[in-house]
């Protein structure tokens, strides 16, 4: 049997969906009060329901709602390691995860974001091989699998049989500059994941400046303006792309939020989910404009989790406008989602117009 050990961080990926991008130190408390609720358990859940070699994995995992409380009665021989109060901390995930290098493990599971991710690292460097199951806000770090299920495919792998590995990046993400709608990112360090083609996403490209990128971007706002409707509230997720829209109508934008137009004009600013139901209640005609993530090519799920799969199901496909400039797009082999909902996901899968310059289009696939 292979020993697998499993942590995962129950606060991971809470303040998407209420704005406040992140849940690092502090913030969890403000998340709660704002109404948000944990998304792990759907996140877990859904990954475990891939599992195919059960009978072959001997998993150690932590207790409770760090763990525990997700296998449990799920046809695992596990083991419970380690101890935890009711409020965990990022010194817990560090402390059962050097437990179970102790008990050698051979491979770990863990569920969050980039924090976690930072945390992983302090604990094992890179010792043994992980598997990390996407569930943060940002995550845009190289260590996660494209989603839950494909997390679970690797992990199908590995067991049945011998794997390759690669160390990929951590990135180590400043959240209250995110917050203050400014990316301040470095290289935090290297984890070693398995090798398997497909399954693990790339880390997020810097949006590269100059001349013929701002042109194109220029030019891209340009047919986006020229094309709104009028009566229409236009919701504009985040990204420098996104933003020369606003620059052009000479609207302040936040650069890393959700903001609202209507009739050309800012009606709302830096939305959570309820912020931007209460304006779709009011304007009743929406639309939402996107541009994925450079590297990742992440439409949904990754730094735009107040799209939730609530507001996805409310607006439809239809609804959906996804620009970028036509470099980006050249170095994406598809586009992805990873909203938390499979049914969610199926809607948006396939093939789809991407706005790329002035009156120019490229149809681009959307995979899961």
């Amino acid at each position: 049997m292979k020993k697998i050990g499993l942590i995962v961080n129950p606060i991971a990926g809470m303040g998407g969906s209420v704005g406040l991008k992140g849940t690092d130190g502090e913030i969890i408390k403000d998340a709660i009060k704002l109404g948000a609720k944990p998304v792990v358990p759907k996140r877990v859940g859904r990954f475990l329901s891939h599992i195919e070699s059960k009978d072959e994995i001997y998993l150690l995992v932590a207790p409770g709602k760090m763990g525990e409380d997700y296998v449990k009665n799920k046809g695992f021989k596990l083991k419970v390691i380690g101890e935890i109060d009711e409020n965990t901390t990022a010194e817990d995930t560090k402390r059962i995860a050097k437990l179970m290098l102790e008990d050698r493990v051979e491979l770990l599971i863990f569920c969050g974001g980039d924090g976690t991710a930072r945390d992983i690292f302090d604990a094992i460097e890179l010792k043994i091989p992980v598997v990390a199951i996407p569930s943060g806000v940002k995550m845009f770090s190289s260590v996660f699998a494209l989603n839950p299920k494909a997390a679970a495919q690797i992990i199908n792998t590995f067991v049945e049989e011998a794997t390759d590995t690669q160390e990929k990046e951590i990135l180590d993400i400043d959240e209250d500059a995110f917050r203050d709608n400014r990316l301040v990112s470095k290289l935090y360090g290297y984890l070693v994941v398995p090798k398997i083609q497909n399954l693990i996403q790339n880390a997020k490209d810097s949006s590269k400046v100059g001349r013929t990128i701002e042109e194109n971007k220029y030019e891209i706002a340009q047919q986006i303006i020229e094309t709104m409707e009028e009566g229409t509230l236009y919701l504009l997720g985040p990204g420098t792309t996104v933003k020369s829209i606003t620059d052009q109508l000479k609207i302040v934008k936040s650069l890393l939020g959700v903001d609202a137009i209507y009739n050309k004009s800012l009606v709302g600013e830096d939305l959570n989910e309820n912020g931007i139901i209460e304006l779709l209640d009011k304007y009743q005609k929406g639309k939402i404009i996107v541009s994925p993530i450079g590297g990742q090519g992440f439409v949904f799920g990754r730094g735009n989790k107040q799209f939730t799969p609530t507001i996805l199901k409310r607006l439809g496909k239809k609804n959906i406008i996804i620009i970028g400039t036509e470099e980006k797009m050249k170095s994406l082999s598809c586009l992805r989602v990873d909203t938390g909902d499979e049914e969610i996901d199926k809607m948006l899968e396939g093939l789809n117009k991407v706005v790329i310059g002035y009156k120019e289009e490229l149809i681009k696939e959307i995979e899961c």
